[in-house]
């Protein structure tokens, strides 16, 4: 990780789960991270609980990234105010409780897809071009899910996952897709897709909390150990995808 050291990534949804245990790794590795999410105290909350010596090191701004607007203006005050972005980790997500055969749907459905895949499309992009124009490496890095594999089927035990795993197989396609976009580019920076199963964290929504408890689950921190891996390889080594389960998962 020597060559990462004091260069900057941004986390998207930083505030709690797996962007907040990616937030902390990557500041105990000497990188200084902008932690991106709606949640403004939830991101004060992460800087107060680092240790002291690294609080300096993580600079919270709230950002919605289902909004193209916030996008732009987050990464242009980025760029102004603190550098150019050596490492993306696009980590915001959400699910939704709806059926796609449901009626009034609509917003539901629409919140997952501008999280899930514009948040990610409107991120990349702002953060590639300031990448490729330094000249430097980098490193963009997605938070994927075996959603984004199979259509998980859990119809006698689960509500419907509903739009979820399409916005996943988007995200599947997109990081070839960006593989192929950034050579046409003649770019240093590498994509990385980063896919966990099961994950204990509160993505899933109330309502079917009580299903899943006692489900085997990820912790956070193991995809935040992926996450470093990828960026430890060497510069000419491009990790496309990484695939995480939790011993005994059901699918």
């Amino acid at each position: 990780m020597n060559r990462w050291q004091n260069k900057l990534a941004v986390v998207t949804g930083s505030s709690s789960g797996i962007g907040a245990a990616c937030t902390r790794a990557l500041v105990a590795a000497g990188l200084r991270v902008v932690g991106l999410a709606r949640r403004e105290a939830k991101l004060k909350e992460v800087k107060q609980n680092l240790p002291k010596e690294q609080q300096s090191r993580f600079i919270p701004h709230r950002c919605d990234v289902s909004k193209e607007n916030e996008v732009v203006s987050t990464f242009e005050w980025i760029k102004k105010n603190v550098g150019t972005p050596s490492v993306l980790l696009n980590n915001a997500g959400i699910t939704r409780e709806t059926q796609l055969v449901a009626l009034g749907n609509t917003e539901k459905i629409r919140e997952v897809i501008d999280t899930n895949v514009m948040g990610v499309l409107w991120c990349t992009r702002e953060a590639f071009h300031q990448m490729h124009k330094s000249g430097d490496e980098g490193h963009i890095l997605i938070i994927n899910s075996i959603a984004g594999q199979q259509v998980l089927n859990f119809i006698d035990v689960l509500p419907s996952f509903n739009i979820y795993p399409a916005t996943k197989f988007a995200i599947t396609a997109m990081t070839e897709t960006y593989r192929q976009e950034f050579q046409l580019y003649k770019s240093k920076v590498r994509i990385t897709g980063i896919c966990p199963g099961a994950v204990n964290t509160n993505i899933f929504p109330q309502e079917i909390q009580f299903f899943v408890k006692d489900m085997a689950r990820l912790e956070p921190e193991n995809i935040a150990d992926a996450v470093l891996y990828a960026l430890r390889s060497p510069a000419n080594v491009q990790i496309h995808e990484i695939t995480l389960k939790p011993m005994g998962e059901m699918f």
